[in-house]
């Protein structure tokens, strides 16, 4: 235990609020020595004062397990859904190949300089999202309150897709699966099968019929589909069992759903390799179409891309890290989980393109088949003369080189009246190109191409297993991102807040399982999280580079690191990242306006999607998601600028950060010498500086009387500081 440790408990745990003459007044004799030394201490009194303090912030807070459950949780965090059914569209719809670049040079620009900057700033000051940003600038506090709401809108259908995703694996121990064939319709005569099914696909009608059950529109309800509405239930039931007990509980956890989804992947490449027609897949995906690289479009995908899937802004990552030790490399864990991300997502695309590659051929060969079996029509008919057809070709087993050398004369004998014949090329690239991305990939396409596996229930159970671990590692980020920051604040009992933030999310989360409910998860996804977090990452860029300032920041990671980052980072935080930001945010409205605002939505009488536009409602809805994910920051900047709540009042604008701990700013300091600032009132002391130790002796007091009354909860003196951080705290 450090020395006179019993003293500071008792001190810490009765969180006196009285002057600090009182308190030195009241010390017990213990601290006699303390008070009679000299408060100009030399380097390592300073490292044996730190250690004192950092021991104590330990003891309360509890800590990772081991460094490999940490990495997991920031890996599983990190990697989610979007790494699945997102990064292999956006590659193949942005050349291929060649959108690996521009991504990979964006995860250097933006990526890992932003992700070290949250790792840092959550590992040195030990707190959540709310707790860093009052820490750093109060009046820009508001950061961590809009990044808790953006957390809990997104948390709110993010584990919708968990539940659908459960629905999946419940189905799938079936043979043959249950979306295999069409189902058949009987009526008193004869029986046929379900005209929905026959124009769409076998998996299509699932997934809209019998899965969603799926309204016409977003103004039709259509009432609770109880089947999603279990799994909802259930998915909220196993993030709460989870999360209730924080890191000692999600961290074990982590050793399971980070590292299961990498064994299903590697299984799936595998075998996928093995089947025939996956390397056309993997060729067509990564054929490089260098042209697209000079469209902008693809940049700002790619940056956008880069933002989501390293979890920016969300506060989970500052979660995690406040857990670690002050001087623990975060550095190095920012490079590691970005490029574990980036190869992820690589492998991912991958598998996918082996598998859509497989589901390509199968659906070409039927194509031949059906071809060449109208061809054999026409020659009998006389439509086509036998004569063209070359000798050595057996239509009734035409291979594919075959019937595309038969198609080509076809169409060159019979120029005016091809079209008539309704003769298709069936060439593999042209079911290759059609993109496919999030619900559509994971429960139509992906699913279609699983009933071809041999052993097919087998492989669904693997894969929708993958996506419930993929779902729930970026849910225990998502809602740590919120219980962490407010438990650290307002010091409620963490289970409590788990349980009821459950709660309330399943209940709000009812508005997901309707009928029409797969159109408000769109809508959900594209207004609430992308404006909001880009505006929250730029003031986080903001308040560190500018208002705390870069130079003392690049010092305190020196401090906690125990080495000076690379000058890469100084240039990037301060210049680069906040105008690629800013450019980015600037792309995102301008293409968001451009975009008419709605959705596609399922034309039963069609059996096809048709883009609707979000009614009058629809609209203020959608506004209103982003103006409640972003007011915070200007609400919190107004009521610490004009100090428009009392600090006498217990609120929060009278709540100050100290390592470890949350108290109360003392109300009255008129006439102490001992003040940290002489005349100001509470609200405008400055915050500690956590780049070093800063018990200096006060210039013009004397030796004896201005003790470190940190040690009280009072806060560090901060006498003769200019460089400090101006604070509101």
């Amino acid at each position: 235990m450090p020395k006179n440790s019993k003293v500071v408990k008792r001190e810490l745990d009765d969180e006196v609020i009285e002057s600090v003459k009182d308190l030195l007044s009241n010390e017990d004799s213990a601290d006699d020595a303390f008070k009679k030394s000299e408060l100009i201490v030399d380097v390592q009194e300073e490292k044996d004062i730190d250690v004192e303090e950092e021991s104590e912030v330990e003891d309360e807070r509890p800590a990772w397990n081991s460094k490999l459950q940490y990495i997991l949780a920031q890996v599983g965090f990190s990697v989610g859904l979007g790494n699945v059914w997102r990064f292999p569209y956006l590659c193949q719809k942005n050349g291929g190949g060649a959108y690996l670049l521009p991504y990979l040079i964006l995860l250097l620009v933006i990526g890992i300089p932003l992700f070290f900057l949250e790792l840092s700033v959550g590992q040195r000051i030990r707190r959540g999202s709310i707790g860093v940003w009052n820490y750093i600038s109060p009046k820009l506090g508001g950061i961590g309150f809009a990044s808790c709401v953006v957390c809990f809108f997104v948390a709110l259908y993010y584990n919708v897709i968990i539940g659908w995703s459960l629905f999946y694996f419940s189905q799938s121990f079936q043979q043959p699966l249950p979306w295999d064939q069409c189902p058949l319709v009987k009526n008193a005569s004869h029986t046929f099968v379900e005209p929905e099914c026959e124009k769409s696909s076998a998996t299509t009608y699932y997934w809209y019929r019998e899965a969603l059950n799926i309204s016409s529109s977003i103004s039709e309800s259509g009432g609770l589909n109880w089947k999603m509405t279990v799994c909802l239930l259930a998915a909220w039931v196993v993030v709460c069992l989870a999360m209730i007990k924080g890191i000692q509980s999600s961290g074990k956890i982590m050793y399971f759903s980070s590292l299961f989804p990498y064994v299903v992947l590697i299984c799936f490449l595998i075998r996928a390799l093995l089947l025939n027609g996956s390397i056309d897949g993997i060729r067509h995906m990564f054929t490089p179409k260098l042209e697209m690289m000079l469209e902008p479009k693809v940049w700002r995908e790619a940056a956008t891309q880069v933002f989501f899937a390293l979890g920016l802004g969300f506060g989970g990552v500052i979660a995690f890290s406040s857990y670690n030790k002050r001087d623990n490399n975060c550095h190095f864990d920012a490079v590691l989980v970005s490029f574990i991300n980036f190869f992820t997502s690589v492998l991912a695309t991958l598998v996918v393109f082996a598998v859509l590659g497989f589901k390509a051929n199968v659906i070409n060969e039927k194509c031949i088949a059906e071809n060449s079996k109208m061809i054999v029509k026409f020659l009998r008919t006389g439509n086509i003369s036998q004569d063209i057809i070359p000798h050595h070709i057996n239509l009734s087993t035409v291979t594919a080189e075959d019937y595309h050398l038969v198609y080509d004369i076809i169409q060159k004998v019979k120029e005016e009246e091809f079209s008539a014949l309704h003769l298709n090329s069936c060439q593999i690239e042209d079911e290759l190109n059609k993109a496919v991305q999030g619900t559509g990939l994971a429960f139509i396409a992906f699913t279609e191409a699983m009933t071809h596996f041999p052993a097919s229930p087998f492989w669904s159970v693997m894969f929708f297993l993958m996506l419930v671990n993929l779902g729930l590692g970026s849910m225990f980020g998502t809602i740590e991102g919120i219980i962490t920051p407010v438990v650290d604040t307002f010091k409620v009992r963490k289970e409590i807040l788990t349980v009821i933030c459950c709660l309330l999310a399943f209940c709000i989360g009812l508005i997901f399982v309707q009928r029409s409910g797969n159109y408000f998860v769109t809508m959900f996804d594209d207004y609430s999280a992308t404006l909001p977090l880009l505006i929250v990452v730029i003031l986080e860029n903001i308040a560190v580079s500018f208002v705390y300032g870069i130079d003392k920041f690049m010092e305190d990671l020196k401090d906690m690191l125990g080495f000076a980052p690379n000058r890469y980072y100084y240039y990037m935080w301060k210049y680069i990242s906040p105008l690629m930001l800013l450019s980015l945010l600037i792309a995102s409205v301008v293409n968001m306006g451009l975009s008419p605002p709605g959705y596609n939505a399922w034309i039963e009488d069609k059996a096809s999607e048709e883009f609707l536009s979000y009614p009058t409602w629809g609209m203020v809805v959608c506004i209103l998601l982003m103006v409640l994910a972003i007011l915070p920051v200007p609400a919190v900047f107004v009521i610490r600028r004009c100090n428009l709540i009392d600090n006498s009042s217990g609120s929060l604008a009278s709540v100050t950060y100290k390592r470890g701990r949350v108290l109360k700013e003392p109300v009255n300091l008129e006439g102490d010498d001992a003040s940290l600032i002489h005349g100001k009132i509470p609200s405008e002391m400055s915050s500690p500086n956590f780049g070093k130790n800063i018990y200096r002796k006060q210039s013009g007091s004397p030796t004896l009387d201005t003790a470190p009354n940190g040690r009280y909860g009072i806060g560090y003196l901060m006498a003769d500081m200019p460089d400090m951080p101006e604070s509101d705290l």
